[in-house]
């Protein structure tokens, strides 16, 4: 059986919202259900649409964008405090290793929920 090139696809969900609501940690099919089961523990279905969530993993992606938007929101912070108010070290350390943990805390299944978002909407699965 072969499959015609020329046939119409199903089409795909709209990225965006699905972005959206894998952002704000609800499932990116129906963005009632809740996508995480834990801190950033994917749920295995979405328990008010029935949605499979487990083919849809994000492995080290979100960590990879959380350091990187942390960076962008920490470095030129510190920067601009030092050269504004050139602190002690101890102050900066202070200042900068909790707002670092909790930017990072916060942003980490954001990112990954926004990843399974992205994944869902455009049908990319890994399937074992």
């Amino acid at each position: 059986m072969s499959i015609d090139p020329a046939a119409p696809t199903a089409p795909r969900a709209p990225w965006f919202p699905s972005l959206l609501r894998g952002l704000t940690g609800h499932c990116p099919a129906c963005g009632e259900g809740r996508l995480f089961k834990g801190y950033a523990k994917l749920r295995a279905d979405c328990p008010t649409c029935g949605t499979e969530l487990t083919p849809h993993r994000a492995d080290d992606a979100p960590a990879y964008f959380t350091i990187f938007i942390v960076g962008h929101i920490v470095v030129p912070l510190m920067l601009l405090v030092e050269r504004i108010y050139s602190p002690a070290d101890w102050v900066h350390m202070a200042i900068w290793m909790p707002l670092t943990l909790l930017l990072s805390l916060l942003i980490l299944p954001r990112a990954k929920g926004a990843l399974v978002g992205l994944q869902w909407s455009l049908d990319i699965r890994r399937d074992e």
